[in-house]
């Protein structure tokens, strides 16, 4: 079966590691697709065609304010009432998302209106991440945090869990910020990207390997998965 982020155009040499761990989750959760699933702020929809293996329906949600090419089927301001029926979906997925939204409460409040009985939400946000897509980038979670709002809009059988440990997060942090020295010519940044892409390579295969040596990964992690009823 192909990686779901097979088709993610932000997979790039200096983060792909990031993209593998999400996949990990995402195949692992594969048992809660199904029926009408709901991708909330999917941008470009890059895992619509992973999630079709699973689910009979695929509707994607974003606003006109994006920074992506969206290829959404409804548009919708996330932090608003979302234009769809109570009890509407069986499945909602929201990847990276809720940190862009000023008003999280309210998403996962609406989240759980639009999820019938017995369905299920998985979420994943960011925790020791740089600042992106600014000015719209107003939070990060905690583990307690993210239980906390859970519980406050309804939901219930919560997992919180972290998607990497220390190394990975520092490894990717050191990637990031090498990209971001990169100055000078068109010529100059590919020469210097040319020659970091073996660097980038081997923190990415060693990371994973050092993280198993110290499994307190909630600590100090990229980011955490949610997977909640209703």
């Amino acid at each position: 079966m192909q990686k779901p982020s097979k088709l993610h155009n932000n997979k790039k040499p200096y983060n792909w590691l990031i993209y593998d761990n999400s996949d990990k989750w995402l195949l692992e959760y594969s048992k809660h697709y199904k029926g009408i699933l709901i991708d909330l702020g999917c941008g470009t929809a890059p895992y619509k065609d992973f999630f079709l293996q699973y689910a009979d329906k695929y509707i994607g949600i974003d606003w006109t304010n994006t920074l992506h090419n969206s290829k959404a089927d409804i548009i919708s301001d996330l932090n608003k009432k979302i234009e769809l029926a109570n009890n509407f979906a069986d499945t909602i997925i929201s990847l990276s998302v809720m940190e862009h939204l000023c008003e999280p409460q309210i998403f996962l409040n609406e989240s759980y209106r639009i999820l019938k009985d017995g369905g299920t939400i998985i979420l994943q946000v960011p925790f020791m991440w740089w600042i992106h897509e600014a000015p719209h980038d107003y939070f990060r979670y905690t583990p307690y945090g993210l239980k906390y709002m859970f519980e406050k809009a309804g939901y219930t059988d919560i997992q919180v869990q972290p998607t990497t440990g220390f190394f990975t997060m520092w490894f990717l942090k050191m990637n990031y910020f090498s990209l971001r020295w990169i100055k000078g010519s068109t010529f100059r940044k590919n020469l210097t990207k040319s020659l970091l892409i073996p660097f980038w390579y081997v923190a990415q295969k060693i990371a994973p390997w050092l993280d198993s040596f110290h499994r307190s990964w909630s600590l100090e992690t990229v980011g955490f998965f949610v997977v909640a009823k209703k």
